[in-house]
């Protein structure tokens, strides 16, 4: 039987950063919220403190921190031609369960996507021809510009407590940022992190080939620091347990330490944990969404949560499987090309170089999400001619350590040998004296890279699982062909004892070894319900006050990690809600 509740202003799913962010902006703009979260509460002290954090066996290999796969997976395959397979345990991406979401064990990654992406397709056309393109690859314009969502990125940057070097203020060039990145009205919140001896050997060897190295940003705070809102940020101690671990210092920028805070202090915000929702439910016109069905896991009751707003704010593929189940908007063909719910699917690759060197030390238990030295060369410098290579799209270069932890991190030489005594004598002989220089490239869309429903597999609750149809394509062999030669140079300059070379061949998508967490699509953004899921604001096409946040409305993935524009967007569209919808609902143009 199912309870129907007494109805809210705003119901929002998931509380990672959209929601988070949706949920503190709302709730102080005087609206009655309640926030519907699957997974636990955890906090700083409770949850990410010394010793316990640092446990390489319980957040890295038992994933801990991770989406249960055992309740709720996605079934795979490369092309329809194969059976999709359900993922038993994550491996090529993870996403975060509980309060804060992936937020919590992310890098810190943070950059901004500029209009090089918003106006993808009309800028290629305009410089190489529309014939560039691939018939097969659906990439499209946004209707968005960059000019729209730089506020809202000084906004995200200021909150997350990012770290990082300005290259372009206001249009003037500054020393040691990138150059490449649009213009900034200020720099950073915070100064760079410091830089450590594998990234300092990169910057070394990209000035002298001519390349332009800068710090990565990142949202780990490189000092103590308080943010617009007024929330504490530690200052990051370096510890190593970075990547898929919460953080001990309070430095690393994240809804749970920040904006979820004050929405839970307003007396107009509640928070219901372990409670998964199942269906978002419309009105007989299939036009109004009326609210949201979940279910409270820990008695097993169902309820009805009315509400005049529903914000999907979940991970990317749980908000693609939401609308699916719900039956909003059409599902995507790819046979037809028709439909848009689950299309334009995207990931990232790369190739990368392990470098060893006798007589050196680089403490890679010694470092951080934003210890890395970067390259935007070949990705957001315009003037780089893809016409050669036949790429659209490209990748930026980078080294440093992240997390380099004794279970996981076992760098060894080619011939090495592969376990016995022999293997550990290496693996702990080359610990402490190797580096990586790595490519990372957005996966641009492809008619055959979709989400649907699976016809065979089922969740806990008896729904069907998502069906995931992911391949490389010829684009992605194009930017690792060319980045592997790139990051050979780099490593050669520098002249290892040892040297693993990086190299590109045709190869399909592995579903097994993690990759990254940025899945991009499903329900992406456009000019209009013909081409897109949502508006420009996120808001839904087919139901005016529904709006569906995060990575799944970008029409197609970048180089760059997707946080920053995830933040930026969170923001610019809680302003539209609350100073355009609430005076005027209805879709926003």
């Amino acid at each position: 039987m199912v309870t129907k509740l007494k109805e809210t202003d705003v119901v929002i799913v998931g509380m990672g950063w959209t929601g988070g962010i949706l949920a503190k902006e709302l709730s102080e703009a005087g609206l009655k919220v309640v926030a519907l979260e699957r997974g636990d509460m955890r906090t700083a002290q409770n949850d990410y403190a010394l010793p316990n954090i640092r446990d390489e066996l319980r957040y890295v290999i038992r994933q801990e921190l991770m989406q249960n796969a055992s309740r709720d997976t996605l079934t795979a395959r490369n092309n329809p031609s194969q059976e999709a397979l359900p993922i038993r345990r994550l491996g090529s991406f993870l996403p975060g369960e509980g309060v804060g979401g992936s937020a919590i064990h992310w890098s810190g990654g943070t950059w901004r996507w500029t209009d090089m992406e918003f106006k993808i397709r009309s800028m290629y056309e305009e410089r190489y021809g529309k014939k560039f393109i691939p018939a097969d690859m659906t990439i499209q314009d946004w209707g968005i510009t960059y000019a729209e969502l730089e506020p809202y990125y000084e906004k995200f940057e200021a909150v997350a407590g990012v770290s990082g070097k300005a290259g372009n203020i206001k249009g003037v060039i500054q020393n040691g940022g990138n150059p490449f990145e649009a213009y900034r009205n200020r720099d950073y919140p915070l100064p760079p992190l410091k830089n450590i001896l594998s990234a300092k050997l990169f910057s070394s060897a990209a000035s002298d080939l001519g390349y332009h190295p800068f710090p990565r940003p990142a949202a780990n705070a490189s000092r103590a620091y308080t943010n617009p809102d007024g929330s504490h940020f530690g200052a990051c101690q370096y510890c190593g347990y970075c990547q898929r671990f919460g953080c001990e210092a309070n430095a690393k920028g994240g809804p749970q330490m920040t904006v979820i805070p004050i929405a839970m202090s307003k007396p107009n915000f509640e928070l219901r944990t372990q409670s998964w929702v199942t269906k978002v439910l419309r009105d007989s016109s299939g036009k109004k969404a009326t609210g949201v069905l979940y279910t409270n896991l820990v008695t097993g009751e169902e309820y009805e949560q009315p509400a005049s707003i529903v914000l999907l704010c979940a991970f990317a593929f749980n908000n693609v499987h939401l609308m699916l189940l719900s039956g909003i908007g059409k599902p995507y063909d790819p046979v037809s090309g028709k439909g848009i719910i689950g299309k334009n699917y995207a990931y990232d690759t790369g190739v990368g170089s392990t470098l060893f060197f006798e007589g050196k030390n680089f403490n890679p238990f010694i470092s951080a999400g934003g210890t890395n030295s970067v390259i935007d060369d070949f990705y957001g410098n315009w003037d780089f001619d893809r016409s050669g290579p036949g790429f659209i799209g490209g990748y930026i270069v980078s080294a440093g350590h992240n997390t380099a932890l004794p279970i996981g991190y076992r760098p060894t030489p080619p011939g090495s040998p592969k376990w016995g005594s022999e293997w550990k004598a290496a693996t702990a002989k080359w610990y402490q004296t190797s580096m990586g220089i790595s490519t990372r490239s957005g996966v641009l869309p492809h008619r055959h890279n979709y989400y649907e429903l699976d016809t065979v597999y089922k969740n806990a609750f008896g729904q069907p699982l998502m069906r995931l149809t992911f391949d490389y394509k010829e684009n992605e062999l194009k930017m690792g062909m060319h980045g592997a030669e790139i990051v050979n140079r780099l490593s050669q300059h520098l002249n290892p004892t040892r040297l693993t070379k990086a190299s590109a061949e045709k190869k399909s998508w592995n579903v097994v070894p993690y990759q990254s967490t940025h899945s991009t699509g499903g329900t992406i953004m456009g000019t209009s319900p013909a081409n897109s899921a949502v508006n420009k604001y996120q808001q839904s096409w087919d139901c005016s006050n529904l709006f569906i946040l995060g990575a799944n409305v970008f029409p197609h993935n970048s180089a760059y990690q997707p946080t920053g524009l995830v933040g930026a967007l969170a923001y610019w569209t809680a302003d539209a809600i609350k100073n355009r919808y609430i005076q005027k609902p209805g879709l926003l143009v």
